[in-house]
C-alpha cells in the first residue's frame, strides 16, 4: 500500500473516523475522502452505511504518530509521547529514555527520519 501517497485532508479523515465520525451523514472532510480511503481499503462501509476503519487503516494512522512523535523529539527531547507509541519506537531501537527525562532518537531513529523527509520532499504537491 502507498500511504506516502495520502495528503493531510485524508490523514485528518481517517482521524475523524477513528473518532466517531461514523453517522450515513458525514462531515466533508470525511465525505471528500471517502471514496479514495475505501478504494485503499482503509475504511470500509457497513451494511448500515456506517464507516470503520479497516485494521489496515489503523496501522497507517499508527505510524504516522510515530512518525510524529519522531519529528517532535527531533525538535524536542522532551516533547510528550504517547505510550503505545513510545513503546513501539523504543521496541524498534528509534528512540532510548534519557535520564533527565524525555526520549533521545538513536542513530537507526535518525536514519528513519532522514529516509521520511527525503521521501516528504519527492512528494508531488
Amino acid at each position: 500500500m502507498k500511504n506516502d501517497k495520502l495528503t493531510t485532508d485524508e490523514y485528518d479523515a481517517l482521524e475523524q473516523i477513528r473518532s466517531g465520525a461514523r453517522h450515513i451523514k458525514v462531515n466533508a472532510c470525511v465525505g471528500r475522502n471517502a471514496k479514495k480511503l475505501a478504494g485503499l481499503k482503509l475504511i470500509q462501509f457497513g451494511r448500515d452505511g456506517k464507516l470503520a476503519l479497516t485494521e489496515q487503516g489503523g496501522e497507517v494512522l499508527f505510524l504516522r504518530r510515530c512518525v510524529q512523535a519522531l519529528q517532535a523529539l527531533a525538535a524536542d527531547p522532551g516533547a510528550p509521547v504517547e505510550p503505545d507509541v513510545a513503546q513501539f519506537l523504543g521496541r524498534k531501537a528509534h528512540i532510548v529514555p534519557r535520564t533527565e527525562g524525555g526520549f533521545a532518537i538513536t542513530g537507526k531513529g535518525q536514519e528513519s527520519l532522514a529516509d521520511i523527509a527525503a521521501q516528504e520532499g519527492r512528494r508531488p504537491g
